[in-house]
């Protein structure tokens, strides 16, 4: 696992490295007071090897009685002396594992925050791709187990090696034989560590990625708990539920197997090597080679000597995890964003509103053109209804407009100037858009329209509602604007819901509204209030609307039709129903299905 871990470790290091420069000051005392707590440490059994020394030199002296005062303030003194140390050390202990708790929750605090905002810019073809279950252990449970390794496995680590390290050398100065024999067993440990360690740390990124797919399952199962069991499919996602649940169950008593077994086999080699210097040391101190305290603390040393080695086998299994955590967290933050900015993008100035595609071809990552030669122009100001059959590519063009994707041939210009020559996030600041299903967050009716414009005031945030008819029934709701939503605003009709979007859209006082589908899905009465609001909030404003209902494409500006990946038609209402072409069949087609509907409606009443 050392070997494997260390690529991983720098990878790491690498993404924290910005956080840990503002650190320096603090990281220096900490690892002053580790390196003042291991000297401590190493000076800890002195104080008993005096005593001891100078109970066995008066015991076997023929004027013991004489030297009774000496070995006495020689007792006192190291017992004042193993008490002043001791209070040292752990003093010394304290701010070390305090220091690094501070910089290690900082550090790794910020990693999470800066994971996160990785992920809300990556472009919509990965987070189309991943598992949103998935992508919320990374960011949760991964970094969790990331800090904790690091703050309580890690660090203590470090110290105890050099603990290792300073006692090892004054185990030769001591008595260099004995020191080499010791230290000749190193080498097995390295070889027992190594074999098993590699093992641990491959089943431990076993169990973290059955861990995300138990996540990702969950998370898909309670989010679209409507639909499981209306459909009955609560069997179907236990069945999955269970088998990830058994894997990972699985690799985690392999995990814990492996550790045990190097746990318990570092023990017996600990015995062994203290057993033989036992008995080595005894017959140094029978030849007068080596004194009884020189002993004492000599396998003082070889008890803490070896105990980085313990714990390093018994946080093997966690260090192996946190491996494995840190390799998918670095996964992410190394994911690169399809849609970045140029380096020369600027900011946009306001936005007049002027729109024009240029022969823009687009096909997703499957190979699947849904766009080519696609060419449009809309006048600031105006509205444009894009029409046609599901699938043929009308929500893409909107998805282009705001930059989720790029075309991969043609331009994209507002107000004549290329978008990519404009920061992203400068122009979907003065985009608004208004989705089929539009998400509403859990929190107050006030706050969900206000998001689009955290500056809105009140008054302005009321006046969006009345532009989106919504004030009125907002005011029916038990607190008014402070009522709080329920997640996805699921305490409310998608009528409700869409005002609410629509009202979020009109306060922004976009240059550019966008429209994706916006009456799906509605009865009639709430389709008309919805197209009541969306021409109030769209009146003045350029605006682009994709839908199937030609009621509303009929009130645009103009009407464009997609047909095979390009335009088939384009032009008012009245100039595509004189033409007779494939929009005036749809729209005969569609009217006819509604005369019919209205007809069976009345009559069953």
């Amino acid at each position: 696992m050392i070997k494997s871990g260390l690529p991983s470790s720098w990878r790491i290091l690498r993404h924290v490295s910005p956080s840990l420069k503002g650190e320096a000051r603090g990281i220096a005392a900490s690892f002053a007071a580790m390196i003042l707590a291991v000297g401590l440490g190493i000076l800890e059994p002195w104080p008993l090897k005096y005593v001891l020394d100078v109970l066995v030199d008066t015991s076997g002296s023929a004027d013991a009685a004489n030297r009774t005062a000496t070995s006495e303030t020689v007792v006192i003194v190291s017992a004042v002396a193993l008490v002043v140390i001791s209070a040292g050390r752990a003093l010394a202990e304290y701010f070390r594992t305090v220091g690094f708790a501070l910089i290690g929750n900082r550090v790794i605090t910020q990693l999470r925050s800066d994971l996160f905002r990785h992920l809300q810019h990556l472009s919509l073809t990965f987070h189309s791709e991943a598992r949103k279950g998935e992508l919320t252990v990374r960011v949760i449970s991964d970094v969790s187990m990331l800090k904790d390794v690091v703050i309580s496995a890690l660090l203590p680590l470090i110290s105890s090696f050099l603990i290792l390290s300073g006692m090892a050398t004054i185990m030769l100065i001591i008595h260099w034989k004995l020191g080499l024999l010791v230290i000749g067993v190193f080498p097995l440990f390295w070889l027992v560590t190594v074999r098993s360690s590699r093992k641990i740390h491959d089943a431990s990124r076993r169990q973290r990625k059955r861990e995300g797919a138990l996540a990702a399952t969950t998370a898909e199962s309670m989010s679209a708990q409507q639909t499981v069991q209306a459909l009955s499919l609560q069997d179907v996602f236990q069945a999955e539920f269970t088998s990830h649940n058994q894997k990972s169950q699985k690799e985690g008593v392999r995990t814990s197997r492996l550790t045990a077994g190097l746990e318990r086999s570092v023990d017996v080699l600990i015995a062994m090597a203290t057993a033989i210097a036992l008995w080595l040391g005894a017959r140094y101190v029978k030849a007068g080679d080596l004194t009884a305290g020189e002993l004492v603390v000599f396998l003082t040393y070889l008890k803490r000597g070896f105990k980085p080695l313990q714990d390093f086998a018994k946080y093997t299994g966690r260090l192996a995890k946190a491996t494995a955590a840190g390799e998918r967290i670095c996964e992410l933050l190394e994911t690169g964003n399809e849609c970045s900015d140029e380096s020369h993008a600027a900011d946009a100035p306001r936005l007049l509103g002027n729109i024009r595609f240029e022969n823009v071809a687009f096909s997703y990552k499957d190979g699947r053109q849904v766009l080519h030669d696609v060419s449009f122009d809309v006048p600031a100001g105006t509205s444009l209804a894009i029409v046609g059959s599901s699938g043929i590519g009308k929500s893409t063009l909107l998805s282009l407009l705001m930059r989720f994707y790029e075309p991969q041939r043609g331009r994209i210009l507002i107000d004549g100037q290329d978008l990519q020559q404009w920061k992203a996030t400068s122009v979907r600041a003065q985009l608004s858009v208004v989705l089929q299903d539009s998400s509403l967050f859990a929190a107050s009716v006030r706050d969900n329209i206000g998001f689009a414009r955290p500056d809105a005031s009140p008054e302005e945030i009321e006046e969006a509602a009345r532009v989106a008819d919504a004030h009125h029934f907002i005011q029916s709701l038990p607190m008014g604007y402070e009522t709080m939503l329920g997640e996805r605003g699921v305490n409310l009709s998608q009528g409700q819901r869409q005002r609410l979007a629509i009202a979020r859209a009109a306060v922004r006082r976009p240059s550019i509204l966008l429209f994706d589908e916006p009456t799906t899905g509605l009865d009639e009465h709430s389709e008309r209030g919805v197209i009541s609001a969306l021409n109030r909030a769209s009146a003045g404003t350029t605006t682009l609307m994709v839908t199937h209902n030609l009621r509303l494409a009929a009130t645009a500006d103009r009407i464009l039709l997609l047909q095979n990946g390009t335009v088939a038609e384009a032009g008012t209402h009245a100039e595509l129903m004189s033409i007779d072409g494939g929009y005036a069949q749809m729209y005969r087609l569609q009217s006819s299905s509604l005369r019919q509907e209205t007809t069976a409606h009345a009559v069953a009443v």
